[in-house]
């Protein structure tokens, strides 16, 4: 039962910080849009579009690392 509790608990930690990300993704994506609307494109504008790839592959690289622990999970029983 210990690796599977292993398991169970990284698949936790992973789905948490999944969300986190998501979070942080759809405030940067509303404040971009805010600031766009307003018309006020400058440097804020442009850290914020920035930002999106490198949250994008975070999330993507996030769920990869749960399917394979539920992959393992699936070994595991």
């Amino acid at each position: 039962m210990g690796k599977l509790d292993e398991v169970k608990s990284r698949i936790d930690w992973l789905k948490d910080l999944f969300k986190i990300l998501i979070t942080i993704m759809v405030a940067d994506i509303a404040g971009i849009a805010k600031l766009f609307m307003d018309d006020k494109i400058s440097l804020l504008f442009y850290l914020g579009v920035c930002l999106l790839p490198i949250l994008a592959i975070g999330c993507i690289v996030i769920s990869r690392k749960i399917e394979l622990h539920l992959s393992e999970l699936g070994e595991i029983e």
